[in-house]
């Protein structure tokens, strides 16, 4: 089958500016997270491998992403699909909008899926999905009305702003290390919905099985869940996998980026009400000026990441790479800046609260 052919290589496409663990020299914490990945997903897709550089991150990443996205609960598949599109879409990822789009091929309809793809919330035909994207698609502007009304049940709440806040990681480390598109973007219109329909029959199985939540948790020890997670808590799962990945992510920042860089990243985040920052890194260089020359390489990275991914550039990593070469370090900077992101987005959908 093509479409079978087409999603086996993808899992081989080189990932960029780090070299992964591949699955048969997968060893410790990195072949349990990949056994757990491949029973579930049926291959140890790249977002998974970009991640093997950093193995607690990669447990962290997991985590954040299973529990909330991939067990049975509150909410159905195909909502949560809706939602990781629709953030995707809001963090300008083209590589997650097709894999999730895919996913609504399956679980709903062809339309469905592609007016999400276009940014045209409005033109979904099933009510539910349409209100969900419309609010996952602006989950990170706390003033938006569907923020401060969002449409969902209190007993969805863990498992939407779970898959949520995961994309919102997700969609900054893949604008990093993956390439732009997973559907090859010279197809034609027509083309491309024939191969992506041909692949959402091949992860069919993968998105109908309901898995048992909390499998993951062994991975990371225990940790507090904190304040700003409140929005998790109404699901044990969840909750676990929020503060187990929370905290190991924090110090995966505290490993790979000075305190200078961290304060400034999150001075930033403070007064962030999920606007964009516009074409122009003028922003950005500007806030770097205020650190140390030694930390601006990365203070730079950190911010870019955290605020338009899809910025970072190779003379961004190069100038990293200066000061920390380490595979494991770069993998875990970008991911410690796309968690506080995350991290920030999800502390406006506390129950009745976007402060």
């Amino acid at each position: 089958m093509v479409a079978g052919r087409v999603v086996s290589s993808v899992v081989q496409r080189q990932v960029k500016y780090v070299r992964t663990v591949p699955p048969s020299a997968a060893e410790g914490l990195v072949d349990a997270v990949y056994q757990q990945v491949a029973e579930e997903m049926r291959l140890v897709v790249p977002p998974v491998l970009l991640h093997s550089p950093a193995p607690p991150v990669l447990a962290a990443y997991w985590m954040l992403m299973r529990e909330p996205l991939m067990t049975g609960g509150a909410v159905d598949r195909l909502a949560k699909e809706a939602v990781a599109a629709a953030v995707s879409v809001a963090n300008i990822c083209p590589y997650c909008v097709d894999m999730h789009s895919m996913g609504m091929y399956d679980l709903s309809t062809e339309h469905d899926a592609e007016a999400i793809v276009a940014d045209r919330v409005e033109e979904v035909a099933d009510a539910r999905v349409r209100d969900l994207a419309a609010w996952a698609r602006v989950a990170h502007q706390p003033d938006a009305p569907a923020v401060q009304r969002p449409p969902f049940a209190e007993a969805g709440r863990a498992e939407l702003v779970g898959v949520a806040v995961s994309f919102h990681y997700l969609s900054r480390m893949v604008n990093v290390f993956l390439s732009s598109f997973l559907v090859p973007p010279r197809l034609g219109p027509r083309a491309r919905r024939r191969l992506k329909q041909g692949i959402s029959r091949v992860l069919s199985a993968s998105l109908r099985e309901i898995r048992p939540p909390g499998r993951s948790l062994p991975l990371l020890p225990d940790a507090p869940l904190p304040a700003d997670a409140g929005w998790a808590a109404g699901n044990p799962a969840v909750a676990s996998a929020v503060a187990r990945s929370y905290a190991a992510l924090e110090a995966a920042g505290e490993r790979s980026l000075s305190p200078a860089v961290r304060e400034l990243v999150r001075r930033r985040l403070e007064t962030w009400r999920g606007e964009e920052p516009g074409l122009s890194r003028e922003w950005c260089e500007r806030l770097v000026t205020q650190l140390p020359e030694a930390d601006q390489a990365a203070g730079r990275l950190a911010l870019l990441v955290a605020f338009a991914s899809y910025q970072v550039d190779e003379d961004t990593i190069r100038e990293f790479r200066i000061g920390q070469p380490d595979d494991g370090a770069l993998v875990e900077a970008v991911a410690w800046a796309s968690y506080a992101a995350a991290r920030r987005v999800g502390s406006w959908h506390l129950v009745g609260c976007a402060s």
